[in-house]
């Protein structure tokens, strides 16, 4: 029989607090909140059966790869900026050291072999599986009530490729009238927009579709400034509890829409819920009635253009700025969209959002998803720290 949430946080809890943290104590000492969260993700995550130390037949032997995967767990949760960082921590942090499995300072492998593992590690989504197994683990057995939908600016240290920026030149020249060829582009024109596509292809089709480099990207902030970066967007579903259940990285140009059945097809896989929260940047009729063929029910902000076009489905909704045309009960699930702004700054401000120091969309998803990972279970704990005192 399947545990529910409340009785599968009740038996993981009573193993951490009863059996688990007063041997490490007795071993350690006193655990740091940081060092009690590393081992809640370690005890929870499926490192066993994800991850397989081999030896090669040849040379010599490779690390325990699951002691440098629980490094750079701590390396998020510690918000350390770089591998130079977290050896240095390790090397000092006798605890710290022995959680992730080394017994001595002189048992630390080099810096390059961090590197390589790391390496390893993105290239096989390790973080993404380790985070969709915490997911099914605690999430899929609770009906959740709301998605809140949004994207996250992420500022990487990286050229932009000469090609995009070429691209970008030619999209703000003014085009001259020539003869239609048969053109890859405009073959593309022809399948229509992609949000009429993305009903009717897989989601491997529908992500390989969707640009990971780096770019140049610009938004309009709540203030009404206009705010430009270079890097990615992190684009990401918060349930109940704001707790992560799927995020997808791209490149800073692409708009929030194109991801919006991307992401409802990969949290729908994940869990049960009912109702998705987004801005007025995901509404579109394709939207709208893709999460209704998926039995949901879509709660968006009108863009603008509604006004001279055909009117909006709901009215345009903020907290603090409602109109009375919102139905009062929709009007408070709104308000529930916040979380997902709470969830942006918990991950930059303390598990490595604003500590991006590696290349490329996939290392980048794996620095980030370590952090996305040691997030969700930590917000799982408390959610079900709340749930145990009601």
């Amino acid at each position: 029989m399947q545990l529910t949430a409340r009785e599968a946080f009740l038996q993981f809890g009573h193993v951490l607090q009863q059996e688990l943290f007063p041997q490490l104590k007795q071993v350690l000492g006193q655990l740091s909140p940081e060092l009690e969260l590393l081992t809640s993700v370690v005890s929870l995550v499926p490192l066993a059966r994800l991850l397989h130390a081999r030896r090669a037949n040849t040379g010599r032997p490779p690390k325990d790869r699951a002691a440098l995967a629980t490094a750079f767990m701590a390396k998020a949760i510690l918000n350390l900026p770089d591998t130079r960082h977290l050896i240095g921590r390790l090397r000092v942090d006798e605890a710290l050291r022995q959680l992730c499995g080394w017994k001595s300072a002189r048992a630390l492998p080099h810096e390059s072999k961090f590197s390589r593992a790391f390496g390893e590690f993105a290239t096989s989504n390790l973080a993404q599986q380790l985070h969709e197994a915490v997911i099914q683990v605690t999430q899929s057995g609770r009906l959740i009530g709301h998605i809140a939908r949004d994207s996250t600016a992420i500022s990487a240290r990286e050229h932009i490729p000469e090609v995009v920026m070429e691209n970008k030149r030619k999209a703000n020249q003014p085009k001259p009238k020539r003869r239609q060829r048969s053109h890859p582009r405009a073959k593309a024109k022809e399948r229509g927009p992609r949000i009429k596509r993305q009903p009717h292809q897989t989601l491997e089709a529908m992500l390989a579709e969707i640009p990971q480099h780096c770019d140049l990207g610009r938004k309009v902030d709540s203030d009404g400034h206009n705010k430009s970066w270079r890097g990615y967007k992190l684009h990401w579903d918060i349930a109940d509890g704001q707790v992560p259940i799927s995020a997808v990285l791209t490149s800073a140009s692409v708009h929030d829409s194109q991801m919006a059945i991307p992401l409802m097809t990969m949290t729908s896989r994940r869990v049960v819920y009912l109702y998705e929260l987004m801005d007025s940047a995901y509404d579109a009729d394709g939207i709208h009635s893709h999460s209704r063929q998926m039995e949901h029910v879509a709660i968006i902000a009108p863009h603008t253009r509604r006004k001279t076009k055909m009117p909006a489905e709901l009215v345009e909704a903020f907290p603090g700025r409602l109109t009375p045309q919102l139905p009062p009960a929709q009007k408070d699930r709104y308000k529930e969209r916040t979380m997902v702004e709470r969830m942006n700054a918990r991950l930059k401000d303390e598990f490595g959002g604003n500590q991006i120091r590696v290349r490329g969309a996939v290392k980048v998803m794996a620095h980030l998803m370590f952090g996305v990972l040691a997030l969700t279970v930590d917000q799982w704990l408390r959610m079900g720290t709340a749930i145990q005192t009601i």
